[in-house]
C-alpha cells in the first residue's frame, strides 16, 4: 500500500509543525503532500524546508489563495502521477485526529471511498462547536440526504480516503466547487457510479489555533449545488 495524505494550507503556521509529525507516526508508509496557497505566514517555506530533510513530506506551492476544491484537485493529479493508491483528504488545523488514519487504511481495503463521519447512527461526535455551527452542519447534511438520496450521514466532512481507481474514475477537469460543496460533489459522483462507499465514525475537534476559512459564499454554493445534483440522472448507487 502506498498512501498519501493531502493537506491544503493557507496560513497554518500555528498548526502545521506539530500536525505533520503526528500524521507520519501513524504508519511508516504514510506520506504527506501539503498544497499551500501562498501563505503569507510562512507555512509554505516551513514545509518546503522540512521536505528537504524528510522524503515522506512533499509540497505543492501555489502563488495565491485559490480555494479548497482546486487545492484538492491539484493534489489528486499529483497523487495519480506519482502512483499512490490510497489518497486522503485531511485538514491541517487539528480538527481531524491522525490516530484515525489506521482505521481508514484498514477499511479502505474493501471500499472505494471511506468517509469520516461526525454523525454516524445519530451520534454527534463534535467537540468545541457552538450550537449555531452544529445546527448548520447537521442541517446541511440532512438537507443533502433528502435532496440527493445519498444515504450518508456526513457528506460535507473533509476527512476522507479515496482508492486510486475511485479518483481515476472522476473527471477532475469538471470539479469546480469549493468547501462543503466540493465534498458533496465528489462523494455524489462516486455514489452515482455505483462505487463502494463506507462511513466510519470520527471525533471532530474544532481548531484552537488559527482562523477558520468558512464563509457565507461556500455555504450558499453548497445549497445550490445540492439542488443541481437532485435533478441529475442516476446510475446504480451502492453503499456499504
Amino acid at each position: 500500500m502506498k498512501p498519501l495524505v493531502i493537506i491544503p494550507t493557507y496560513n497554518e503556521m500555528e498548526n502545521i509543525p506539530d500536525f505533520i509529525p503526528l500524521v507520519l507516526k501513524q504508519n511508516e508508509n504514510l506520506e504527506i503532500l501539503v498544497v499551500d496557497d501562498g501563505s503569507p505566514d510562512g507555512t509554505g517555506d516551513f514545509v518546503e524546508n522540512l521536505s528537504k530533510e524528510n522524503n515522506r513530506v512533499h509540497i505543492l506551492r501555489r502563488e495565491k489563495k485559490m480555494g479548497l476544491g482546486t487545492a484538492y484537485v491539484a493534489g489528486f493529479r499529483w497523487a495519480l502521477e506519482k502512483d499512490y493508491d490510497r489518497i486522503f483528504e485531511m485538514d491541517a488545523d487539528g480538527s481531524h485526529n491522525p490516530q484515525a488514519l489506521s482505521t481508514f487504511l484498514k477499511e479502505s481495503e474493501n471500499a472505494d471511498l471511506i468517509l469520516g463521519s461526525r454523525y454516524l447512527k445519530g451520534k454527534i461526535s463534535v467537540v468545541n462547536w457552538d450550537w449555531k455551527r452544529l445546527i448548520l452542519s447537521y442541517g446541511a447534511n440532512l438537507y443533502t440526504r433528502i435532496a440527493t438520496g445519498m444515504p450518508f450521514s456526513d457528506a460535507t466532512g473533509g476527512f476522507k480516503c479515496f482508492s486510486r481507481s475511485a479518483l481515476q474514475s472522476l473527471d477532475l477537469d469538471k470539479l469546480k466547487s469549493d468547501g462543503y460543496c466540493f465534498q458533496i460533489e465528489t462523494t455524489h459522483k462516486l455514489w452515482k457510479k455505483g462505487l463502494k462507499i463506507k462511513e466510519i465514525p470520527i471525533v471532530f475537534t474544532d481548531r484552537t489555533k488559527g482562523t477558520s476559512k468558512m464563509s457565507g459564499g461556500i455555504i450558499s454554493e453548497a445549497f445550490f449545488l445540492v439542488l443541481r445534483l437532485r435533478f441529475k440522472g442516476s446510475e446504480s448507487p451502492q453503499s456499504l
